[in-house]
């Protein structure tokens, strides 16, 4: 596997810059922090870092809305602070993945002031403005994914221009041609400072249908996914017109040709579609498009063997020679251990989760916190920051219960992440969690993750190898994994309760070490016709087996 890309089957570390380390006093976490805290990320024995956006932005949508794409934001630091942190992660041998917001920007971003004004300025076209209809309200039906409708009125202009998200996020107009170029000029700004990826937030949404068709409507018992619900009037709608346009592919085509002159960099998509699945397939085949991408796919409440079985067949059965990545947890989600938990999740299942994520075929990200176990935090609503969670509380309460700061320490007010109070209140449940408190402790969910990581790199198999599903019956989930004639069979218990599972014929089937789950015991070795394993809950078992030809 000497001559493997870096990233295929890496394991990506998710930092939230707000919320990992203050360095300054100010309650928000800087590049200082990430620099100070990198020797702990390379310790948790991960590829690279992806780091969310920490470039110039009103933080409307917190750095989701850039003003300016060649510019640190104060509140983060500064651009040598940057460079500081790109020389240090690779002396670590960590890859650094930054953010890059393509689709829209702030309406503070010096573009949109201009193309605001006037109908025949030099900008006038590069965001999507469209008259009003006859009776003046707007284009069409389309929903922003934040609430409402997904037009805006400019009186300058007298006309509206449209934002997928907040209406102070207005979309760049992606048909224009000097956009596409300003934009692929932005992202080698940063591939000559040396990044080695990018991770490319809501990349089906840089089209729009250029004859702004309404979307149809979206039968009720469609209206799930994503976290949209009844309560969300996004979930009402195909996002046929304002997503996914088939143009985005040619947009990818020429963003592969600009990284491939910088060899060893990647580009990973975050997909958002009515059929992510096929999305994905479609945006990473061949090798002249993204190099991989993820979707929400396991970012939902479901939880079984059967859901996560039939996501990642899926998958596979459509991407052909791509490369999926996945992912548990991420800054827009309820955290993993709190929505598949529903309440009672436990150390030993956070630590059988991670694994599991780990044992898929693919790249993965991890978020910040899940190598802790963090749940979903309480935040009450005079506390809130998200203008999602906002909008629509009670029902949905937004994406801040995921995104409160690491604990570091047990002891002190803030558990070790700054001087001050911080941007969003630290749960008092976490500080037993903390990294402090959890490095002390052999068996810690911290611990374990290590050893999980350190001894997934030593199994090709589990990296580099096709994953191949086995039947069973739920809770229980199991796979081979195998590369040429190794063949790795990976079985989880996705529950808290005792179980037993016989598993199909193998010649031959040895117990691997060094992974440190536990939880499991081969009762029978397979000579007898089969395998027949012991879980404990949430138990786990990795398995070196030689598959019987009759079987």
């Amino acid at each position: 596997m000497s001559n493997t890309p870096w990233w295929r089957g890496a394991a990506i570390y998710q930092i939230y810059p707000r919320s990992l380390q203050d360095t300054n006093g100010d309650g928000i976490g800087d590049l200082k922090g990430i620099i100070q805290r990198l020797d702990y990320i390379a310790s948790l024995n991960v590829d690279a870092i992806w780091i969310s956006p920490f470039f110039r932005s009103p933080m409307k949508d917190f750095g989701y809305d850039i003003s300016d794409y060649l510019d640190v934001d104060p509140m983060f630091g500064t651009m040598a602070d940057f460079d500081e942190l790109i020389a240090k992660a690779h002396s670590l041998g960590l890859k650094v993945v930054i953010d890059q917001v393509l689709s829209h920007t702030s309406d503070e971003h010096a573009w949109f002031a201009e193309s605001r004004q006037s109908r025949d300025n030099p900008k006038a076209d590069w965001y999507v403005w469209a008259d009003p209809r006859e009776d003046g309200t707007a284009p069409n039906n389309w929903l922003a994914i934040f609430g409402g409708c997904a037009w805006e009125w400019e009186p300058r202009r007298q006309q509206y221009y449209l934002h997928n998200f907040l209406k102070s996020q207005p979309d760049l107009n992606f048909h224009c041609e000097a956009v596409r170029r300003a934009v692929l000029d932005n992202v080698e700004f940063w591939l000559k400072k040396g990044v080695d990826g990018f991770r490319l937030d809501a990349i089906t949404f840089c089209f729009h249908d250029a004859e702004l068709r309404d979307n149809p409507a979206k039968p009720a018992d469609k209206r799930q996914g994503r976290g949209f619900s009844e309560d969300n009037p996004y979930a009402y709608q195909y996002h046929w017109y304002n997503n996914e346009r088939p143009e985005t592919l040619g947009f990818i085509e020429d963003l592969r040709a600009l990284i491939d002159r910088y060899p060893g960099t990647v580009t990973l998509g975050e997909v958002s579609s009515e059929d992510s699945l096929a999305t994905m397939a479609e945006y990473t085949k061949g090798d002249n498009r993204l190099h991989m991408a993820y979707s929400f796919e396991l970012l939902t409440k479901d939880y079984s063997a059967a859901y996560i079985r039939s996501t990642v067949e899926a998958l596979e059965n459509a991407i052909g020679d791509g490369w999926p990545c996945w992912a548990i947890g991420n800054h827009d989600v309820e955290r993993v251990l709190s929505r598949w938990g529903q309440g009672k999740g436990t150390p030993q299942m956070a630590k059988m989760v991670s694994a599991l994520l780990g044992s898929l075929r693919g790249s993965l990200c991890v978020y910040q916190g899940e190598e802790l176990g963090l749940t979903e935090a309480e935040i009450p609503f005079d506390a809130l920051q998200d203008p999602f969670g906002i909008a629509f509380w009670p029902n949905f309460k937004g994406r801040d219960g995921c995104r409160t700061p690491m604990p570091w320490q047990s002891e002190g007010e803030f558990m070790g992440f700054g001087e001050s109070s911080p941007w969003l209140p630290l749960p008092e449940n976490h500080r037993s969690l903390s990294v402090a408190s959890q490095e002390k402790l052999a068996d810690s969910i911290l611990n374990q993750f290590r050893r999980f990581m350190a001894w997934r790199s030593t199994q090709p198999a589990l990296v580099g190898g096709d994953i191949k599903f086995i039947d069973t019956k739920e809770p229980i989930l199991a796979f081979e994994r195998r590369l040429g004639d190794e063949i790795v069979l990976c079985a989880f218990n996705l529950s808290d309760d005792k179980q037993t599972q016989q598993l199909r014929a193998y010649s031959t089937a040895t117990e691997l070490r060094g992974h440190g789950l536990g939880g499991a015991a081969l009762m029978t070795d397979g000579n007898s016709g089969g395998l027949q394993v012991a879980f404990d809950g949430y138990g786990a078992i990795f398995l070196s087996v030689k598959a019987d030809e009759q079987a």
